[in-house]
């Protein structure tokens, strides 16, 4: 029965081997659900956040979540909008991938809000003056968008493609997703944006807040180049870590240089711009509030200058010089290191934004506030990474994600 679903003219690891990695991530997956219920019926006092930390582990665990998310609406956009046809190779899997990362941004935020079932309160009673409410709409409504673009890869799987009703709405699908694409890229833009602009209109947290252009402040521009930017080289991480497990080659060369490339210039050119926003903000922004520079560093390992460095020049410039450069971007091994310091400098923008930003002293009595999670937080952090894992395998195993593994692994 297993065989019969599996997408034909491919070859999977035996079914045993497949439940016994089902089993192992989905016990993982129990013990955050464990933890998730200890929080929602005892209250965040399962977790360490206290008057200093109001945001922690959860809302950069979903900022870096949505952010590496990015690369689904920015190959969609690439794909439909602007035509790079050549990303028909890796479209699927880039949607498969947003589809967990934003899944997973809302399960995190339901944790984190408690009440699951208040749920609609949000968009029944929405507070119009709050940049998170429009934030929870957009980010609903692209989750959606994300299900659409899903569906069609769903139905083509190999004993639902026999119904016609399902082809025939699958093949439809297919013909108006630019549609999707286009709406998803500007639900994207501004959920996004909104995200950096919470954190640059903190007037009270002088480390985020930042200048801008009208009502925005340059954080709500910088996340969603940042999205733009990083998302794509996530996207290759997981298909590079999906080929060594599988043992096969599932997207070509061809396919991989391109969405490095465009995303290399997508770093280059944001990393500048934030190099230029850092630098506007350290010797403008942060004195017209009366802090210094070093105000916002600390001799602490966790908040040094080392870390603004690495942001910025290890995780910023090096990545985006290396995937620009024709030599070192076609170099499978400078690649990967490339783009592994990519989704590591996006991940540790959004942890600055999130942690930093907390810990940072704005009261003359106060002190640096260090902060570590409760072993519930991290459960349920760890939770969308093994439900992502799960998601992978399922659908790798029996629908066609891939339109080029035919022909890179089992031509004659």
């Amino acid at each position: 029965m297993d065989s019969a679903l599996i997408p034909e003219g491919v070859k999977r690891c035996s079914f045993p081997r497949f439940i016994i990695t089902i089993a192992i991530f989905g016990a993982v997956i129990l013990w955050g659900v464990y933890a998730l219920f200890l929080c929602w019926f005892k209250g965040l006092n399962q977790t360490n956040m206290n008057d200093y930390y109001g945001f922690a582990l959860w809302i950069w665990a979903d900022l870096a979540i949505i952010a590496v998310g990015g690369g689904a609406f920015f190959t969609g956009l690439l794909k439909y909008i602007f035509k790079v046809d050549e990303l028909k190779n890796i479209i699927n899997f880039a949607v498969i991938i947003g589809f967990i990362c934003y899944s997973s941004a809302l399960l995190i935020l339901g944790i984190d809000v408690g009440q699951p079932l208040r749920f609609w309160f949000i968009f029944w009673h929405a507070n119009v003056h709050s940049m998170l409410t429009e934030v929870a709409f957009c980010l609903t409504l692209y989750f959606a968008v994300l299900t659409i673009e899903f569906i069609p890869n769903i139905l083509e799987n190999r004993q639902a493609d026999k119904v016609p009703f399902f082809h025939n709405f699958a093949h439809n699908i297919h013909g108006v997703m630019a549609v999707f694409a286009a709406t998803g890229a500007f639900l994207s833009f501004f959920h996004q944006g909104s995200l950096g602009g919470v954190a640059g209109v903190m007037f009270g947290r002088p480390f985020a807040v930042r200048e801008g252009l009208f009502i925005w402040p340059w954080t709500f521009f910088l996340y969603t180049w940042s999205a733009a930017a990083f998302g794509p080289c996530f996207t290759l991480l997981v298909t590079k870590i999906t080929e060594v497990v599988t043992g096969k080659k599932l997207v070509s060369d061809k396919t991989v240089h391109l969405l490095a490339k465009i995303s290399g210039w997508m770093i280059t050119t944001y990393i500048i711009a934030k190099i230029i926003d850092t630098i506007y903000w350290a010797m403008v922004t942060a004195p017209s509030l009366g802090f210094k520079f070093s105000h916002f560093y600390t001799n602490n390992s966790f908040y040094s200058y080392w870390i603004l460095v690495v942001e910025l020049v290890l995780c910023g410039v090096v990545p985006g010089a290396i995937l620009i450069l024709k030599s070192t971007r076609e170099n499978p091994g400078v690649r990967l290191v490339a783009i592994i310091l990519g989704v590591i400098g996006i991940c540790l923008n959004r942890w600055v934004m999130v942690l930093q930003t907390m810990a940072v002293p704005v009261m003359s009595f106060d002190t640096w506030a260090l902060y570590i999670p409760s072993w519930q937080e991290v459960a349920t952090t760890v939770l969308p990474v093994a439900y992502g894992i799960l998601l992978v395998a399922i659908t790798y195993r029996y629908l066609p994600v891939f339109p080029q593994e035919i022909e890179l692994n089992y031509a004659e």
